[in-house]
């Protein structure tokens, strides 16, 4: 199992003789550095913290390890890009671009009401949201709300493209998160 924190620097296009135009995400990955190696007889679990600098402060993840799978790293161990392979598949995670209070036609895919006969200032309303007996709205009602801003993971990356001199690793395909926010970079 290979992990690592990078900061997602953008989109771009790459060019590719056999595949054509690629759009990729560029990430940028400092050295990371191991910082505790837990394990399943003094902790219960086996798992991994890397430890990446951001501004001022330190960015701290832990990655699980399966139980099948040993640890092959010690505290204090260094990890940079070249532990990836070009068209290794991976995994990343994220924070997403939290757009704030959304109504349902954004949030949710609403078609809103007809601009003609009769409507003046009702186009994007939700319309009817409860039954007539039981007086409440249900629970789960797709309705107006905060939107963006969860965790959300992309699975079955490919990685097209390593530059292991400046960090960088560029991966096939959309990234969670706004320009230089923090991801984590799994593959198995």
């Amino acid at each position: 199992m290979k992990y690592l924190l990078g900061k997602k620097l953008g989109m771009t296009t790459l060019y590719d003789e056999g595949k054509g135009a690629l759009n990729v995400t560029l990430l940028s990955c400092e050295i990371n550095e191991v910082t505790i190696v837990r394990n399943k007889e003094r902790d219960g679990y086996q798992a991994v913290q890397m430890e990446v600098p951001v501004k001022k402060n330190f960015f701290r993840k832990e990655f699980r390890i399966q139980e099948k799978e040993a640890i092959s790293v010690e505290v204090g161990a260094k990890m940079d890009v070249s532990i990836f392979e070009v068209g290794d598949e991976v995994s990343v995670s994220g924070i997403t671009k939290a757009k704030g209070f959304q109504g349902v036609v954004k949030r949710h895919g609403f078609k809103g009401s007809p601009k003609t006969h009769g409507r003046k200032h009702d186009w994007r309303a939700p319309g009817s949201i409860g039954a007539s007996f039981p007086e409440h709205v249900f629970k789960g009602k797709r309705m107006g709300g905060r939107m963006g801003g969860t965790r959300s993971t992309m699975k079955g990356l490919d990685v097209v493209f390593i530059d292991s001199t400046k960090g960088l690793l560029a991966v096939r395909g959309a990234v969670p998160g706004k320009i230089g926010s923090i991801v984590e970079i799994v593959s198995k």
